[in-house]
């Protein structure tokens, strides 16, 4: 049986205490709106239009109340990036079945995460909010049934106006059945609930895939009858040596997929995702820029759903760079430029990352319009998912998917399709 190394809580639940004085100085100073009620200041968001579901896809992991949050804002500019994955919605310290920030900041009176999402939003750009991760109490293991965990985490998503959200199953959470069962039920209540929801299930990597408490989870999903946009493996902190071995964990769990839910390896892999660690795991492993293209070419050529890694925070150079030989939640250990890593989320998403900040809002293209197909080609359809190779008709085109897509119109900006011409 698996289990997540202990130490890996150094980067994603350390420095508590530094909870509200982290946050970015432009989050902090970005517009949002207060009222009072039940004598707690709200901030309100003002939910926005979706992005393309390949930038849910894509965000990586920013912790915007610890472990010195960068300005997201200014992360976008550098890069092209359009979504983060806001870490992490647990339950609170003291127990009971209500959201909070990190198990002490309830998201009912919170402020400081509401102007983060405001800025970003504001850039163009999106969050989801992952619900989890490695330390503290969980709200599947306070909330008593799937339903009332559902309820709890309703409140994250009409707070926030969501559009996505990841369930991050891990120790010791995912060793408990009921908990895991309350957590599957209630990502399926509100993929219910929230039409258009993109939900992400993403538990512990082994050389097998996952380990054995994350089968029990899949299973537990196949007894349901839900199926997540994808379920990601985390293949660190666990023996592995760059990119090679985590090409071969998503081999072995894109096997798993197929055996626990009868698919292809096609539609497992449209299914799969992986969750990276940048520079310096936990565990001493070293995972370079090298290596992060390596797995970037191997996901877009097996057309995965998801290419996401922890963290922004730590998508930076050490002072020195190894820093000591230790993993840090700021800092990568291993030598870069600022953001190296998040750019490689850009090129999974289909945008260029750009090689100097944006001066200026890049121009829409439109998208051609009407054609019901053409001969021998199916018509694209908004509802269907497609993966990479496919092709489709669309306005009097041929177009071919780069990649595993949902809702992405041909033509869009967002450079989900090749375009092959007229028919």
């Amino acid at each position: 049986m698996f289990r997540t190394t202990p130490t890996r809580a150094r980067t994603r639940s350390r420095t508590r205490t530094r909870v509200l004085a982290a946050v970015g100085t432009a989050a902090l100073a970005a517009t949002a709106l207060v009222t009072a009620g039940g004598g707690s200041a709200q901030a309100s968001v003002t939910a926005s239009a979706a992005l393309s579901s390949n930038w849910y896809a894509a965000a990586p992991y920013l912790m915007p109340l610890d472990n010195d949050p960068p300005n997201p804002v200014d992360v976008m500019n550098a890069t092209g990036l359009k979504a983060f994955q806001l870490a992490f919605v647990l339950a609170p310290n003291g127990g009971g079945c209500t959201p909070t920030w990190g198990g002490t900041a309830p998201v009912s009176s919170d402020t400081a995460v509401a102007s983060t999402i405001s800025s970003i939003r504001a850039a163009g750009g999106d969050v989801s909010i992952s619900i989890g991760g490695y330390g503290g109490t969980k709200l599947g293991q306070t909330c008593g049934t799937p339903a009332a965990t559902a309820a709890a985490y309703q409140q994250v998503i009409t707070k926030y106006g969501l559009h996505a959200i990841d369930f991050d199953l891990e120790e010791p959470e995912y060793e408990n059945t009921a908990a895991v069962a309350n957590e599957v039920g209630a990502a399926q209540i509100l993929q219910q609930n929230n039409p258009g929801l993109y939900v992400s299930i993403t538990t512990a990597g082994t050389a097998a895939g996952t380990g054995w408490f994350g089968t029990q989870m899949l299973l537990q999903a196949k007894a349901d009858g839900f199926t997540p946009n994808n379920y990601s493996i985390m293949p660190f902190d666990g023996g592995f040596n760059g990119a090679a071995s985590q090409i071969s964990a998503l081999q072995a769990f894109n096997s798993l997929l197929m055996s626990t839910f009868g698919w292809t390896s096609a539609n497992a892999y449209a299914h799969e995702g992986i969750s990276q660690m940048n520079g310096r795991s936990d565990s001493g492993e070293i995972f370079t820029q090298t290596d992060f293209q390596t797995v970037l070419d191997f996901a877009t050529s097996h057309g995965l759903a998801r290419f996401t890694n922890w963290s922004v925070n730590r998508d930076r150079q050490c002072t020195p760079a190894d820093n000591g030989g230790r993993t840090s939640g700021t800092c990568s250990s291993v030598a870069q430029n600022a953001w190296d890593f998040t750019k490689f989320s850009v090129k999974f998403a289909g945008a260029t990352p750009p090689t100097t900040p944006p001066t200026t809002t890049p121009p829409t293209t439109t998208p051609p319009t009407g054609g019901s197909g053409c001969a021998g080609l199916t018509a694209w359809n908004s509802t269907s998912i497609y993966t990479n190779g496919m092709t489709v008709s669309y306005g009097g085109h041929k177009w071919t998917a780069k990649w595993w897509t949902q809702n992405d119109l041909p033509g869009s900006p967002v450079g989900v399709w090749t375009d092959n011409g007229p028919c």
